[in-house]
């Protein structure tokens, strides 16, 4: 059992160790922490890449109202203007904690891996323009290629600022990513976005990011993203890479867009249009996967569904993303912590969602 104190956990763990009076038991009932979102680009018919401030926080209260309560807003790849005039849109947000922060996602990215991407938009790796993109103080994390122009300095830069470097969107070799890895690793935090998406796959003798990747989460040195959607990737792949590393090395995402728990039809992904049919996001010029159209509860279900177990899969939608953007005070149920509770029943179907101890939606 949970209970709140002044908007935090004042006690959390069995019901018999509870010093008061108990409340009429519930065993159809699971409690889970707040889910923590690092990757997510809209919801509920609205994104942030291309939303106005009422789409914005209609989106972000649609994933609060399924259980994501900490939640990262994910741009694309667009002119350096058109980043600057998102951030200071989001910014007020990031503020006042409706958003737990922005994330960018490119421009320094690999054209040949750029997916649902605009390769227009795409550049070189630039310190001083991610300096000035990092200036309001609001940017949690960036997604750069490995291989981008002066990708050391880049992270030199996610450094001073306090956001987190994550690889992706790459084309790299295994020994490009693993060098840029192990300098990133030396200096703190560091994660894959969206593992096996936006890069070439493992090979027998072309392992490429994919394989360094890996590696690197097993020796502790990174989080690998995963948007076990059930579209994104296979089950097994799932179920193979917690096997390998452990839920304490993975960030299960949503990579969810404008579409997620919509009606299939067409939408925006930044600039670009996309069609979902059967639930499935695509570009509608070039068929690739743009985004998702899961919530990061939908994405817990799938995991489990693939051979995960619960705590496992709790985990990964929880501490381990809380921990990469350097938050002890979200992602668990531990006394002090921000009372943000999910409850659902026993088909991690939300039933009622806290946040800061104040409810968001209950049956």
């Amino acid at each position: 059992m949970v209970t709140v104190v002044d908007g935090r956990v004042g006690y959390a763990g069995p019901a018999a160790g509870f010093p008061g009076a108990l409340p009429p038991a519930a065993p159809d009932r699971l409690l889970l922490p707040g889910l923590v979102d690092l990757h997510c680009h809209g919801g509920g018919g609205h994104g942030f890449p291309d939303g106005d401030v009422a789409g914005v926080r209609a989106a972000a209260d649609h994933h609060r109202r399924h259980g994501t309560t900490t939640l990262v807003a994910s741009l694309v790849s667009a002119p350096p203007a058109t980043l600057h005039e998102r951030i200071a849109l989001l910014a007020p947000l990031v503020r006042s904690g409706e958003l737990a922060g922005v994330h960018l996602e490119g421009p320094f990215l690999s054209t040949a891996r750029c997916g649902a991407q605009d390769p227009a938009a795409l550049l070189p790796g630039d310190p001083a323009l991610l300096r000035e993109l990092l200036a309001a103080g609001v940017v949690v994390s960036t997604t750069l290629a490995p291989e981008t122009a002066h990708a050391d300095e880049l992270v030199a830069v996610l450094r001073e600022h306090g956001a987190l470097p994550s690889f992706g969107h790459t084309d790299a070799t295994a020994a490009v990513t693993t060098a840029a890895v192990r300098s990133a690793a030396a200096t703190g935090r560091v994660s894959a976005t969206h593992l096996f998406n936006g890069m070439p796959p493992l090979l027998s003798r072309a392992p490429g990011p994919v394989g360094a990747c890996l590696a690197a989460a097993g020796r502790g040195e990174l989080v690998l993203e995963l948007v076990a959607d059930g579209v994104h990737l296979a089950p097994e792949t799932v179920a193979m890479v917690f096997d390998l590393v452990g839920p304490a090395q993975v960030a299960l995402v949503s990579d969810a867009m404008a579409a997620a728990g919509m009606p299939d039809g067409g939408y925006q992904l930044g600039g670009l249009p996309v069609t979902v049919a059967a639930g499935v996001a695509r570009l509608s010029d070039g068929g690739a996967i743009a985004g998702g159209t899961a919530r990061l509860l939908d994405v817990v279900r799938c995991t489990v569904a693939a051979g995960v177990p619960l705590a496992d899969a709790v985990l990964a939608a929880t501490q381990t993303p809380a921990d990469l953007l350097g938050r002890t005070d979200v992602g668990r149920l531990t006394p002090g912590a921000r009372a943000d509770v999910l409850v659902t029943d026993a088909d991690l179907v939300p039933v009622a969602v806290l946040a800061a101890g104040h409810p968001l939606m209950e049956d």
